[in-house]
């Protein structure tokens, strides 16, 4: 396999993603639902996603690239998408400022080391984030999509089923990667569910599901200590369960009590 263009960097976790038929699979794998039609894409590298997403006239195509050997690249290859290069960290991005008003689809091949926090930004979004297709390490993909029960069902996992519903929807193997990674890759597709709100406090929501599975093996009467609860408080079935047996509904039901005792 040729060597790229653009030297892929390791302090970037940049892995490009060198087979044509495999990004035109995750460009099509846009739903573009409640009549999105700004879509982002996240570390575009060389543009092999980003060639593809250029050819749909139904949505405008924007880019966020931190590399700026990148950036160069994409100017030089892809005039046209110039004035939509944002040369930026999408984590320190505020993207009610880059689209104001409009709902948005996220896409890309994103860096495993910043996966999560992706995610999260994502999540802080969630008004906003109407859809994300994204390319993640293998082990990542499984455990947001899981539903409770398993053992790498965890923050996220919670999080993001709060508000989206995800779909595992493909392999990818190492080897057609630029540098391969060491580990196999997924794509997943979150689609915004009609959840606006939360029928709790969100902000206490987030902070409970956190303390919860900070020591997962503890029973929740355990784990939920540190929030300054009474025993009396955690004397319910509920606190009997680990953080990994519970769905949203039931952390939802878990936080009205919680807020019950610090109110």
């Amino acid at each position: 396999m040729a060597q790229p263009a653009v030297r892929p960097k390791k302090h970037l976790g940049q892995h490009f993603l060198a087979d044509p038929n495999i990004a035109r699979r995750i460009v099509e794998s846009l739903r573009l639902p409640d009549g999105v039609r700004e879509v982002l894409e996240i570390g575009p590298g060389m543009g092999v996603l980003t060639q593809y997403l250029l050819e749909n006239p139904a949505y405008q195509t924007s880019v966020v690239e931190i590399d700026q050997e990148s950036v160069a690249y994409l100017g030089q290859h892809y005039p046209a998408l110039a004035p939509r290069i944002y040369a930026t960290d999408f984590l320190r991005q505020d993207l009610g400022t880059m689209f104001p008003g409009q709902p948005l689809a996220i896409i890309g091949n994103f860096p495993y080391n910043i996966s999560s926090q992706i995610f999260f930004q994502v999540l802080a979004n969630r008004q906003q984030v109407r859809e994300v297709v994204g390319m993640i390490q293998k082990e990542v993909a499984e455990r947001l999509a899981e539903p409770p029960g398993s053992k790498t069902y965890g923050i996220l996992s919670v999080l993001l089923q709060a508000y989206y519903d995800i779909e595992y929807l493909f392999t990818v193997p190492p080897h057609v990667f630029i540098p391969p990674p060491k580990v196999e890759s997924a794509v997943v597709r979150l689609t915004r569910n009609a959840t606006e709100k939360l029928d709790c406090d969100e902000k206490l929501f987030f902070r409970v599901v956190k303390q919860a599975f900070s020591t997962r093996r503890k029973t929740l009467r355990n784990a939920l200590k540190p929030l300054g609860l009474s025993s009396e408080a955690m004397s319910g079935e509920l606190f009997d369960k680990r953080a990994e047996q519970l769905g949203v509904g039931e952390f939802v039901e878990l936080t009205n009590l919680v807020s019950g005792q610090l109110a």
